[in-house]
């Protein structure tokens, strides 16, 4: 390879670097929004764990730790290169293998968990667990008692929240059987009093109205999309933004092999 201080030399580094400075970037912005997401402000995290299909935010941990080893590893890089060193160029690419490896399962994992965000996922949930018994046998219940409470308090979140109800509407908690209209009879309440329309207070503004099922005292819109639409948002985001940081650390990656090969021994 021609002399350090040639300058195309020169400006093949200062092109790595510059590429090595978008993946610190990008990498501390992917943790971020993996922290975000992580954090489940909606209380989303119960809805998946109980049918198994929580691997979207076991896909969110791993974006979280290929963002922060991203940001490390191209410090690493930058160094590397700037100071020409084989055993620590050497060194970055093999840790830059690693961590892209793990990006692309985090990547296909987020992505293809989307498919599972369909109606009768939560509504089989919803009509099964909300407002169930809690069991009595502890300590091997626990998990059981996480699940009940967690879905229940989100449940109702949600349908105050959002002014929705049910699933797919508040026809859901009639045209099936459910643990709900097992403790409490369609005379009484046919719907949680959460899909009832509430005053500023948090008041129910007319509870027989609401009973009865008259529009405008009940709320006839269902909670899917309000549930499946921030999940879908962000398994998409740490997807996409995820092949898009794969697709610019390959190029770099690849431009630190050939700089490698180029170094004298």
């Amino acid at each position: 390879m021609p002399g350090k201080g040639d300058p195309a030399v020169r400006c093949f580094q200062i092109a790595l670097i510059l590429g090595n400075v978008v993946i610190a970037c990008s990498g501390i912005a992917l943790s971020a929004e993996c922290i975000f997401f992580l954090s489940d402000q909606n209380g989303y995290y119960v809805l998946l764990y109980a049918t198994g299909r929580d691997t979207i935010f076991a896909a969110a941990w791993i974006g979280l730790f290929t963002g922060f080893a991203f940001f490390c590893t191209s410090i690493l890089g930058i160094y590397s290169i700037m100071k020409s060193k084989r055993k620590l160029l050497l060194a970055y690419i093999l840790l830059m293998l690693f961590i892209w490896c793990f990006e692309v399962a985090s990547s296909i994992s987020a992505i293809t968990q989307r498919d599972w965000f369909v109606p009768n996922l939560f509504l089989q949930q919803m009509l099964q667990i909300y407002q169930a018994p809690l069991p009595t046998y502890i300590p091997s219940t626990q998990d059981q008692i996480y699940i009940i409470n967690g879905i229940t308090n989100s449940w109702n979140n949600v349908m105050t929240t959002y002014q929705c109800c049910g699933v797919n509407g508040p026809q859901d908690w009639i045209s099936y059987n459910s643990t709900f209209r097992a403790y409490n009879s369609d005379s009484q309440f046919p719907w949680p009093r959460q899909c009832c329309s509430q005053a500023g207070d948090g008041t129910i503004v007319d509870v027989n109205a609401c009973i009865i099922g008259i529009p405008n005292y009940v709320y006839t819109q269902g909670c899917f999309d309000f549930i499946a639409g921030p999940l879908n948002r962000h398994a998409w985001g740490v997807a996409w933004f995820g092949f898009a940081i794969l697709c610019w650390t390959f190029f770099v990656i690849a431009g630190a092999m050939f700089f490698y090969t180029q170094l004298e021994a």
